[in-house]
């Protein structure tokens, strides 16, 4: 038997002699082993004695009409074409030919095959060469099954008024969190004297909140329904955390007050310096349009389910709600609560609350309408937080176009290209993310410490605007003295929080007419609307013109801890 000990001159030509369907031995190939069914021709120049399992098949880049003894019939065969610069090239002539058995021993040791996708059934016709192991892909959720309308909840309000309590018993409610996770929690809120805190502690999760039973960072959760995907915004209710509040109330379709209903508590959080006022005009501010309240502790001893106490609630409430932009009629629902208890949040209770015949909480918000999203506009996703783990990790919600894997995207304003190497949709690893969901994504090409809460993701193509010196429209909601040009305040602007400077009072506008002044005003006071020019003393920031973009053009100014005033931009300066 003739030996062939190295390769050809030339992979073009074949070799006299030698039938390309099984060529002569290769020994700098790869071996390649097929794992689908062929049917051996009757070739008369093989010899009979050679082992398949030491002879590597050798890629041929012949046509169709592959090159046999001319002693020989025509046999059928099957040629594999070698990679080109148009990709993997197969062609078929006759029938297949069966594999000898050495074969099958050898592709149980080799992983280097084809990857039929686990499914076991591979068609001739689309088998493609794979010389390299095929990385493990994680597991991924399922689009399908997820393209559930998505709407984010934030739940807002004075403190201890029990909205990570609701927030918990929610999860609890609908399978999110088990019994015996509940069980351990009360547990140790025993241990602590803090009984009636197990249920916040779903949210709440670090050691100081559970000690203090104060919400400090904004904790966030998820829960289905048959139609929807919720996605619970935890925001603190502390005037010390109003910053991150504000933080947690961008990035909500719907905002949930929670009242308290016990003595005295309402009446505190109601009052002025109160957190249930600021708190209602800050996610007004923030794009909110429809606000549900919850009026908790119905089942407190000073309060028993009481209807009057439910209805003087809402009638000192409602004047101050429409003050700050809310319509009555189709933006405010309320509905009575226990949230220790469970009583009207998933169903309803008419044996204790027979004068409420309302929907509960799961069952309005399951009811609400989808929200409208820019689903074909540019890539627009404000960073709320980073970290670091194998990469950069940001969070934040996508705003606006949608977002897949391995994806180009820019980080504004340092104008630095990264790709999107995994994605997270309320901790679901996924394919693709869409506009209105809370993500977690993986990024390449940038490290933690280049990234900054109030940064933006962007499409390459469509970068957003880049402020240093910009015209706003501002409403002036409680200040004690006039402000003049020089004045700093911090500005909340998604999720950004910068320190500008007043620079120029332009004019202000009348609040029935709308008509502009003609003369520059020297100063501004409460209640007053005027449009002013500001500076940002830090550097640069990213915002949009509020008509172009209204999520990156509404901010608020807050000084000494309290919200001064509120505004949107008109036009990007400089």
């Amino acid at each position: 038997m003739a030996q062939n000990n190295g390769p050809p001159d030339s992979w073009d030509q074949p070799e006299n002699g030698v039938d390309t369907a099984v060529p002569g031995k290769n020994v700098f190939a790869k071996e390649f082993v097929p794992s689908f069914g062929t049917t051996a021709p009757a070739a008369t120049s093989r010899p009979e004695t050679s082992t398949f399992s030491s002879v590597p098949l050798q890629l041929s880049s012949t046509s169709s009409s592959s090159v046999t003894d001319d002693t020989s019939p025509p046999a059928p065969a099957v040629v594999i074409t070698e990679n080109t610069a148009n990709g993997d090239e197969r062609k078929e002539a006759g029938e297949e030919e069966e594999p000898p058995d050495e074969w099958s021993d050898k592709a149980s040791q080799n992983s280097s095959t084809f990857d039929d996708g686990g499914s076991g059934d591979v068609d001739s016709e689309h088998v493609t060469t794979a010389f390299s192991k095929p990385k493990k892909q994680p597991k991924v959720a399922n689009m399908a099954a997820r393209r559930k309308d998505h709407l984010n909840i934030v739940f807002i309000g004075h403190v201890d008024a029990g909205k990570s309590t609701i927030g918990g018993h929610i999860m609890y409610l609908t399978g999110q969190v088990d019994k015996r996770t509940l069980e351990k929690y009360e547990r140790e809120a025993k241990e602590k004297n803090r009984e009636s805190w197990y249920l916040s502690w779903a949210l709440d999760t670090n050691l100081e909140e559970r000690d203090k039973g104060k919400t400090v960072e904004v904790g966030r959760a998820f829960f289905e329904t048959e139609s929807k995907h919720f996605t619970i915004l935890d925001a603190p209710g502390h005037k010390s955390f109003v910053p991150n509040m504000i933080g947690g109330a961008s990035q909500a379709d719907v905002a949930v007050l929670v009242i308290s209903a016990r003595k005295g508590e309402f009446e505190t959080g109601f009052e002025r310096g109160g957190q249930t006022r600021e708190h209602a005009m800050l996610v007004k501010t923030a794009g909110v349009r429809h606000l549900i309240v919850v009026v908790n502790k119905m089942d407190d001893p000073t309060v028993e389910w009481d209807a009057s106490r439910f209805n003087d609630v809402r009638d000192k409430l409602t004047p101050y709600l429409k003050k700050c932009g809310f319509n009555p009629k189709s933006d405010i629902f309320y509905i009575p609560v226990s949230g220790l208890t469970g009583y009207n949040l998933k169903d309803c209770a008419q044996e204790i609350c027979p004068w409420y015949d309302g929907p509960s909480l799961i069952q309005y918000l399951d009811s609400l309408p989808p929200v409208s999203r820019m689903s074909e506009g540019p890539v627009r996703l404000p960073i709320v937080d980073r970290y670091k783990d194998m990469g950069t990790i940001v969070l934040g919600k996508v705003e606006s176009g949608s977002i897949a894997r391995g994806q180009i995207l820019t980080l504004m304003p340092n104008k630095c290209a990264v790709e999107i190497m995994q994605l997270w949709s309320d901790d679901d690893e996924t394919e693709q993310v869409f506009p209105g969901e809370n993500v977690k994504l993986k990024l390449k090409n940038v490290e933690e410490e280049d990234v900054s809460p109030g940064f933006i993701l962007c499409s390459p193509d469509n970068l957003c605007h880049t402020a240093k010196v910009f015209d706003a429209q501002i409403v002036i909601l409680e200040h004690k003295s006039i402000i003049c040009a020089g004045y700093s305040a911090v500005m909340h602007v998604h999720t950004s929080a910068e320190e500008v400077t007043l620079k120029a009072l332009i004019c202000l506008i009348d609040k029935k007419t709308n008509e502009k002044s003609k003369t520059r005003p020297r100063f501004v006071k409460q209640d007053q609307i005027a449009i002013v020019r500001l500076e940002v003393l830090g550097g640069i920031i990213c915002v949009e013109p509020f008509k172009d973009f209204p999520q990156m053009g509404r901010f608020t100014l807050r000084d000494e801890g309290k919200t001064i005033a509120i505004g949107k931009i008109l036009k990007v300066v400089a």
